[in-house]
């Protein structure tokens, strides 16, 4: 024998939390919530992103300026063999001059001897 009214039965039924309306409210919360770690993560993610960028910015200017000086440390030892070249084909060009003038019979002997070995090791 019970003495629930439909009108009871109906309150029970609201505060327990089981009403359409209480369900409809708890899913909107959940929807916002979800919306508001999304909106976190995504700003997470682009801090992480940007960061990362900056880091690779910054090994990347590294990179060139290591890259830079090796290339001008090349260039001055590239001009200081090409000078040290210069001197020996002056002082060679001098040398084989002055042996013409002095020996010329025996600078030509050397020069056909050079070119024969020159001949001989081109053809292997």
């Amino acid at each position: 024998m019970s003495t629930a009214t439909p009108a009871s039965a109906a309150r029970g039924t609201s505060t327990n939390g089981t009403a359409p309306a209480d369900i409809e409210r708890q899913l909107e919360i959940l929807r916002n919530d979800i919306s508001a770690l999304t909106q976190k993560m995504s700003d997470l993610a682009s801090e992480a992103k940007d960061d990362t960028m900056a880091q690779v910015k910054s090994q990347v200017r590294s990179a060139k300026a290591q890259v830079d000086s090796a290339i001008s440390g090349a260039q001055e030892s590239g001009r200081e063999a090409v000078d040290a070249f210069r001197d020996v084909a002056d002082t060679f060009g001098d040398a084989l001059e002055d042996s013409l003038k002095r020996r010329p019979y025996a600078t030509l002997a050397i020069a056909a001897g050079i070119g024969f070995l020159f001949g001989a090791a081109w053809r292997r």
